[in-house]
């Protein structure tokens, strides 16, 4: 999120303030704090699960926004810097969709699982 605000964001043209830095600042800030917010409320049946699920969606988002700058504003930002920080939020993603997993077997509750051999776990 710091790498993201401090050196992607800043580096965007103006034309873009409203847009894609504006859903940048969101979506890194979202990630942290739907985690807190939701594991404050793992007392609840689903509390702690949509937060998760919250996260997630967020941190897609964010890998899918970064994407997008890395494509449209080459010439503005570290296209390595970019790249590193897709893979960031890649990981994010799987990382938070292995805990979504481990907290519905922790909670008898299953989710589907997608049993393809592409998809990479952590």
């Amino acid at each position: 999120m710091l790498l993201v605000h401090r050196d992607i964001v800043p580096k965007l043209p103006e034309v873009e303030k409203y847009d894609l830095q504006d859903q940048l600042r969101r979506s890194t800030k979202a990630i942290p704090r739907l985690i807190a917010e939701g594991h404050s409320k793992r007392h609840q049946k689903r509390g702690f699960q949509k937060y998760i699920d919250d996260a997630l969606a967020e941190a897609n988002e964010s890998n899918v926004s970064l994407s997008q700058v890395r494509d449209l504003y080459p010439e503005c930002i570290n296209i390595d810097l970019c790249d590193n920080l897709i893979d960031v939020y890649d990981k994010v993603s799987r990382q938070l969709y292995n805990l979504a997993l481990a907290w519905d077997k922790f909670n008898g509750r299953n989710r589907k699982t997608i049993d393809d051999s592409s998809c990479a776990t952590i």
